[in-house]
Parts: structure tokens; C-alpha cells; sequence
């Protein structure tokens, strides 16, 4: 009878480690359950708020899309409830340079804008030189090189024809380490009209035309600028004709006629920019269009 008694305490120690065991087990199950739901639920909301703020991006887009609203109106920003809201800017294409119109003809003016661009931007002589003629290559339908471009090679091959896309740049000869710049292409275009619009070119596109320096570039800047020194704002004096924009640089008439044919006023091709926001998730939209009674899309891009 001893001996019989004397076994339960074990049995029973075995028994209570067994079952602190398994509600170890059950705990950490539903641990790992809650852990799971509280996940999902946290990626649901993410998602959630992405497709709103991509929704409030959209809203922007299509705000700036009608043929009524202009350069920095108020309307281009809204908002729904506390978290959820949309900024857009409206900027012209003719502010930046067309690469296609300037190489279209070999017209030696218009190549002379991107020679002079690329002093701007530092680049010497010899690599300028490199750079032109190869892009020249890169585009024209023959075969032959010039003084210091390149056509076909056994691991090159230009297009020979115009560019589509501003990254083809980045296959031409000489221009990989231009295209390898943060912002490489913030003064490039392929879609404007063509001619430099003088109401939204850049300090260095402006640089860029006969007949600028630096004072005259500055000074223009400061006056289109308005007081906020922001281009696209309500405050940015309105130009109701070119000859407003060359009484505003100080040009003479002579001294204006040297930019003829280079030169564009209000191009209807425009940069639409549509940030949208919904707590603190962002979705940008960005398009460009030809503003008119019935707008044309030219590209849109999500991001």
C-alpha cells in the first residue's frame, strides 16, 4: 500500500507540468494570433491610405485639368476633412528646353541654346563638343559620324532618329556621365511647342538665349517672381503680351529682335504636378497637357 501511495505525488507533479506546458503552447498561439491580426489590420490602413491620398492626387489632376483654371489659382488646392487634402501647380513645358526642336534642321542657333547650356552647367570645350556631335549622330538618318560624334559600333547602335523618351539620352555616347546628375533633366523637354517660353524658362535656361547675363536674368526672375519669389503663384505679375515680357527685361527692340525665333509667349503645353496627402501617406500625380477648350493628354505618370 506504501509503495502504491508513494507514486501519485509524481504522477501528479508530471500531470501539472504537462498542462502548464500546453497552456505555455496555447498562450504563445494566441500571442502569435493577435500579433497577426494587429498586422493585417496596421497593412489594411496603409493601403487604405495610400488609395486615398492616390484619390486626392487624382482630384488635383483633374482640377488643373479644366480649361478655366489658371496658374496659381486657389482652387488648385482642397481638401476633405483634417487628413485628407491636394495640392497641385500648373507650370509651362516652353519653359525648358525642347531637345527635339533643337536638333530638328541642325538649325545652328538653336544648337548654339544647348552648347551654351551645357557651359552653364560646367561642362569644357572638348566634352561639349563630344556631347553635341554624338546627340547629332544619336538622331540624324545617316551613318556617317562627325568630327567628334559616333554611329554604329559593334556595342552601340544610335536610334537615327528623334528622341521619344529624355532617358534615350542616356544611351547616347558622352552623355552618360551629364545623365548620371540628380536632375539631370529638370530644363529638358519633348513636348513643349518648341521656342524657349520666356514666362516660365529657369535662370539658366534664360542664360542660355542671346543677349542675357546675369544681372538681366536675375532682375527678370525677382519681377516674374512676385513677392513670394515663387514662379506660379497668384502674386506673379501677369504678362498680357511678349512686348510686356521685353519691356520687363529692359530689352530695347533691336536688342529683342536677336531672340526671334527662339523665343515662345504662353505656350499651351503645361506641367501639371498634383500631390495628394491622406495622414501621412503621399501619392503624386504628374501630367502634361496641351491646355485647351477640350485638353489633350500628353503623358501622365503615378508615383
Amino acid at each position: 500500500m506504501m509503495k502504491r501511495g508513494s507514486s501519485n505525488p509524481r504522477r501528479s507533479g508530471a500531470a501539472l507540468m504537462l498542462a502548464l506546458w500546453a497552456l505555455f503552447l496555447l498562450s504563445a498561439m494566441v500571442i502569435a494570433w493577435a500579433l497577426d491580426i494587429d498586422s493585417r489590420l496596421t497593412l489594411s490602413g496603409n493601403a487604405s491610405r495610400v488609395v486615398e491620398a492616390a484619390a486626392m492626387a487624382s482630384s488635383g489632376a483633374e482640377v488643373a485639368l479644366s480649361p478655366t483654371v489658371e496658374t496659381g489659382s486657389s482652387v488648385l488646392h482642397g481638401s476633405l476633412g483634417r487628413n485628407q487634402r491636394y495640392d497641385a501647380r500648373i507650370t509651362g513645358e516652353g519653359g525648358r528646353l525642347n531637345l527635339n526642336w533643337i536638333l530638328a534642321g541642325e538649325n545652328p542657333q538653336r544648337i548654339g541654346i544647348l552648347r551654351q547650356y551645357l557651359e552653364i552647367k560646367g561642362i569644357d570645350l572638348n566634352e561639349r563638343d563630344r556631347m553635341i556631335d554624338c546627340l547629332l549622330d544619336y538622331v540624324d538618318p545617316d551613318n556617317l559620324p562627325r568630327l567628334n560624334g559616333a554611329e554604329s559600333e559593334p556595342e552601340y547602335q544610335p536610334k537615327n532618329s528623334l528622341l521619344q523618351r529624355l532617358d534615350e539620352l542616356k544611351q547616347v555616347k558622352a552623355w552618360e556621365k551629364f545623365t548620371a546628375q540628380p536632375n539631370w533633366d529638370a530644363d529638358f523637354t519633348l513636348y513643349s511647342t518648341g521656342p524657349v517660353d520666356l514666362v516660365w524658362a529657369s535662370r539658366d535656361v534664360l542664360l542660355c538665349l542671346p543677349g542675357f547675363n546675369d544681372p538681366i536674368a536675375d532682375r527678370f526672375l525677382e519681377y516674374r517672381r512676385g513677392p513670394d519669389e515663387i514662379d506660379g503663384t497668384e502674386d506673379d505679375p501677369p504678362f498680357a503680351s511678349l512686348d510686356q515680357v521685353r519691356l520687363a527685361l529692359g530689352f530695347t527692340p533691336e536688342q529683342f529682335a536677336q531672340l526671334s525665333g527662339l523665343i515662345g509667349f504662353k505656350d499651351q503645353v503645361v506641367r501639371v504636378v498634383s500631390v495628394g496627402k491622406s495622414g501621412e501617406v503621399t501619392r503624386t500625380v504628374e501630367m502634361i497637357i496641351r491646355k485647351a477648350a477640350q485638353p489633350q493628354m500628353i503623358r501622365w505618370k503615378e508615383f
